[in-house]
């Protein structure tokens, strides 16, 4: 089982996660900046017409690649510094989004950014136990969560580990809600929101640091 302290602070992320993801799907008219499942078959279907339509999602998916790659490099710095580092790549993309739809940008251009701020943000917590935590995406969740639960009827988990899972994925789906709310209110700005638990988290770790 995931320590209780540890699911707690994974299930916040991953909302704020949810929260960054349904901006981005309603600014991109359909299209990601953490799952990239979707962009990938919505890539493979735009191969049949060769058009422009293919450089969204494509860039999407380079975008994220490389922010899981600074990401987990800034997570190989260690424990607190690590989770620092990750979580000042997750913020600069944030900034950094709202910097260029600030200046005129397009959706396609500003979220770019975000793509990579999701990327990274994969990173954040090492996983702890059974429940993957801080990620932005859950289709692997849901299927931890069927055969945990599978596990348990045979009597070789424990009987409650699979709500473990389950909390994750609500989490995700609390947190797109909510975004999805704060969106109808501030547009692109909604991303103030997450923004605010990344701060919140970044400076709970700069202060526990040791010196």
């Amino acid at each position: 089982m995931t320590p209780a302290s540890h699911l707690s602070l994974g299930l916040v992320l991953t909302a704020a996660a949810g929260m960054i993801d349904v901006v981005g799907f309603i600014e991109l008219g359909g299209f990601y900046t953490s799952f990239m499942s979707g962009n990938t078959t919505q890539l493979g279907a735009g191969l049949a017409h060769m058009g422009p339509a293919l450089l969204l999602p494509a860039s999407l998916v380079v975008m994220f690649v490389i922010g899981s790659f600074v990401g987990s490099l800034a997570s190989s710095l260690g424990n607190r510094r690590g989770r620092i580092g990750v979580l000042s790549v997750v913020i600069a993309g944030l900034l950094v989004t709202l910097t260029l739809h600030a200046n005129g940008f397009s959706a396609a251009q500003a979220m770019l950014a975000l793509a990579a701020a999701a990327g990274a943000q994969n990173a954040v917590l090492p996983q702890t136990g059974a429940a993957r935590l801080g990620a932005t995406f859950v289709t692997g969740t849901l299927f931890a969560a069927g055969q945990d639960l599978a596990r348990a009827v045979r009597r070789e988990a424990p009987p409650w580990r699979w709500i473990q899972h389950l909390l994750v994925w609500l989490a995700l789906l609390l947190g797109a809600a909510v975004g999805a709310l704060a969106y109808k209110q501030w547009q692109v700005g909604a991303l103030i929101v997450p923004g605010a638990i990344y701060l919140l988290f970044f400076v709970g770790y700069v202060v526990r640091a040791p010196r």
